[in-house]
């Protein structure tokens, strides 16, 4: 059974502008997104699914599905305000969705096999995709067991500001034992710091390993995820911006002891466009690598 590609790309783009999902930055107008997913139909994944705002369903369906569904089998589900469990309500002063977690959990009705989580404004790697693919391709038919990504957190990192980061914890045997995220990163004298709860900096080692929202998990997820998100919502029924991190409900099942997460070294760099003044750099890089033959262009 083939691993799903999960896209995450719902996000507006609030720090960016506009709908950065759709942006073309590639020598051919390829979007970060298509470098993804041709690393990802490469590496043996056999489906794709979307999460979306429904309101952006008619641009998203012509100017990105189209390119995909000749290749491989597309499907899109959508993340609203109002997709919460029976019995709960959108507080009225909030205007957000509830996180990424909350973005995996619309995918349930369509995924059964084991599929990876990305996000679709950021260049993992191909050596990224084809490693997460072979451990997903051992986890069918397993609960329990799962996997993620771990980028050095010197090589994530933006120069036109902070950006949001799983910073994790491994075990001896490589299993992920706590991930915290850290919603303010950025280099400061030399040196990787996050912002803690107390608004201090805290330095790390630049070979930290942080999470880049690039998951492997099983369809038992989902079970989790819902059983969780009940919890978090009656524990933030004030706040209007609580967000359902994946990471948060991650930590809860390693912690627990419920489920095992192997964290996958990978020699890939990663970057994207958290802000604006980030997207010259990206253009840059896509052309090099198009100019090297590392992708053809255009890649569909």
């Amino acid at each position: 059974m083939k691993p799903t590609l999960f896209v995450l790309a719902a996000g507006m783009g609030s720090r960016y502008g506009g709908l950065k999902q759709l942006d073309g930055l590639g020598p051919s107008g390829e979007t970060i997104m298509d470098y993804s997913i041709y690393d990802a139909v490469n590496a043996g994944f056999g489906k794709l699914v979307f999460v979306i705002r429904k309101s952006f369903e008619a641009d998203f369906r012509e100017k990105i599905v189209k390119k995909y569904e000749k290749e491989i089998p597309v499907e899109l589900v959508f993340q609203e305000l109002d997709a919460l469990p029976e019995g709960f309500t959108p507080h009225p002063d909030r205007v957000k969705p509830w996180g990424t977690n909350h973005a995996v959990m619309m995918g349930k009705e369509v995924i059964n096999e084991p599929f990876a989580v990305i996000n679709a404004d950021d260049f993992y790697g191909r050596e990224s995709f084809a490693i997460l693919g072979d451990q997903l391709k051992k986890l069918a038919g397993s609960e329990n067991r799962y996997c993620m990504v771990g980028y050095r957190v010197g090589n994530t990192l933006s120069e036109s500001g902070t950006v949001a980061r799983g910073v994790c914890e491994t075990d001896a045997e490589g299993n992920l034992t706590g991930v915290v995220e850290r919603t303010q990163v950025m280099r400061l004298d030399g040196r990787v710091c996050y912002k803690d709860e107390n608004d201090n900096w805290v330095a790390i080692d630049d070979n930290t390993p942080v999470s880049m929202n690039m998951w492997g998990f099983t369809p038992d997820y989902f079970r989790y995820s819902d059983d969780y998100f009940a919890q978090f919502l009656r524990e933030n029924a004030d706040n209007i911006k609580a967000e359902f991190f994946i990471p948060l409900l991650v930590n809860h099942l390693t912690v627990a002891g419920i489920a095992t997460v192997k964290v996958l070294d990978t020699p890939s760099r990663w970057f994207g466009v958290t802000y604006a003044e980030d997207r010259p750099s990206v253009v840059a890089r896509l052309k090099e690598l198009a100019e090297k033959g590392s992708y053809p262009s255009p890649l569909w």
